[in-house]
């Protein structure tokens, strides 16, 4: 017997909006900032301040090493969450966010994020909810260095499109 794509299910598959309770907390895996990651992110987004690319200048400022804007640490930190499959197939849409840049993250710090679902209810349009979390961003030594709270449309179980 041969079966068919359609009748395939998915090997992974995001949670619906009713999953992500409030309260429930999981952490991603970890990654090392590296040398290359920031001077591709930097060049890539015109992120040309000499405070990422001038250790000399970064020091007077009183960092020691290589400084990595938060823009590219929270970057790091949300491909992480994409990256546990939470939303594969059932996010529908990144709607707000608040940043909180906490400390100074340099190359060569490993992070990881800790997701904490902090509200999740039924949207206006059926089989829909939104979510809001609080992810964390950790480095190697513990210390939260960012934090951000997304607002995502979901699906919800009985999502028709």
């Amino acid at each position: 017997m041969t079966v068919s794509r359609d009748d395939a299910p998915h090997a992974i598959r995001g949670k619906s909006w009713e999953e992500m309770t409030v309260g429930s907390v999981f952490r991603t895996a970890a990654r090392t900032v590296t040398e290359t990651d920031l001077v591709q992110f930097v060049n890539l987004c015109g992120f040309n301040e000499p405070l990422f690319y001038d250790e000399r200048h970064a020091a007077e400022g009183g960092y020691t090493g290589r400084l990595v804007p938060g823009a590219l640490v929270y970057a790091l930190g949300e491909g992480l969450v994409i990256q546990t499959h939470s939303f594969a197939g059932t996010g529908l849409a990144f709607m707000h966010m608040e940043l909180d840049v906490r400390r100074p993250t340099f190359v060569g710090d490993t992070i990881d994020v800790v997701v904490e679902i902090v509200e999740s209810r039924a949207s206006s349009k059926p089989g829909r909810g939104v979510v809001k979390a609080r992810n964390t961003v950790y480095n190697e030594r513990g210390d939260d260095v960012l934090v951000y709270t997304p607002v995502r449309l979901v699906r919800g179980r009985d999502f028709s499109g």
